[in-house]
């Protein structure tokens, strides 16, 4: 069987371990990386900025995914956005070679890795490796695509449990992206992507793992859940009271656009396809939208509290925003 090949990251022995902020979304990661930066340039110092977001790596999927601004873009050197058409996949085995190539890169210029983001299967194939799990089966994923429609993807998740409790244990039942692959791993090799991954030579980056020792981890943790849920919402609402939907219906023009592409399944997005279509209501498209985004944190803290040796702070504390800061700042120096 052909897997995708087992990345370790090499690094010199005399580099400075790289900082990586992360957190779940709307937790202020991309303002904290900028005020490091503006920090970095008044010591004459350059920070390059590699987005570790899946949705980010696509062109023409702004507003929705929150991008940072062609101001914000101007001020710092970012990486990884707007990469891709939307019509393309991007992996987490290429994230890991991108991160990993990029990171010497702006050091061979003598300027500072900073990775951020809160995709957290990529966090996993850059600081851990790649596990041997089969590539994606075009014929296969057709398959399941066709399944996941008639049956629904809470059906499909059922099935799942059956064969890989474990991983259907982790996963919402509509999370079809997700569903969708652990039941093309059972299909292709004949044993459950949870065995696979606890056989790999890398560590899965969730169960008990810790830190490599050339990964400073910034991990940002609001502690007021409510607060972090109104903010969300305060901020999708601000999208759609923008040019959100207009967007969607810019990238519907293009034929070639379909909502089961990864692009499309972004949060937001998905529930903006659906509306335009004419499937649901606006109401609902607002709710479901809220909805997966909650769930998006919901997962994203769960990978992050399973990671020993991370350095939390809460961005929603004063002072604890401030110590977040001053500690980032002297791993740059």
């Amino acid at each position: 069987m052909q897997t995708e090949p087992y990345i370790q990251p090499q690094h010199a022995p005399h580099d400075p371990p790289i900082l990586c902020i992360v957190g779940p979304t709307g937790s202020g990661k991309t303002h904290l990386a900028m005020s490091l930066a503006e920090y970095a340039k008044s010591m004459g110092r350059t920070i390059e900025i590699i987005s570790m977001d899946s949705a980010l790596v696509y062109r023409g999927l702004d507003i929705g995914s929150a991008k940072p601004t062609q101001a914000e873009r101007a001020a710092v050197p970012h990486h990884l956005i707007d990469i891709l058409e939307p019509t393309e996949v991007y992996s987490a085995a290429k994230f890991a070679t991108d991160a990993k190539r990029l990171c010497t890169e702006i050091r061979a210029r003598g300027n500072i890795p900073i990775v951020v983001g809160g995709t957290m299967l990529y966090w996993r194939a850059w600081a851990y490796g790649l596990s041997s799990l089969p590539p994606a089966d075009p014929d296969i994923r057709a398959h399941l695509d066709e399944q996941g429609k008639a049956r629904g993807w809470p059906t499909m998740h059922a099935e799942l449990m059956k064969v890989d409790p474990v991983t259907a244990g982790r996963l919402m039942p509509n999370d079809s992206q997700r569903v969708q692959r652990a039941l093309e791993v059972y299909e292709i090799t004949g044993k459950p992507m949870s065995e696979l991954l606890a056989n790999s030579p890398s560590e899965d980056g969730r169960e008990g793992s810790t830190i490599p020792p050339w990964i400073n981890l910034v991990s940002l943790e609001p502690s007021d859940r409510a607060r972090l849920h109104a903010n969300l919402e305060k901020r999708f609402d601000a999208m759609l009271a923008g040019d959100f939907l207009k967007e969607v219906k810019v990238l519907r023009t293009n034929p070639a656009l379909h909502p089961d592409l990864p692009a499309i399944r972004s949060v937001g997005y998905r529930q903006a396809w659906e509306y335009l279509d004419g499937k649901i209501s606006w109401d609902e498209m607002r709710y479901k939208a809220l909805a997966a985004t909650r769930q998006l944190g919901k997962r994203q803290l769960t990978w992050l509290r399973a990671i020993g040796g991370r350095n939390v702070f809460d961005p929603f504390n004063p002072v604890e925003l401030k110590a977040a800061e001053d500690y980032c700042k002297k791993s740059l120096r």
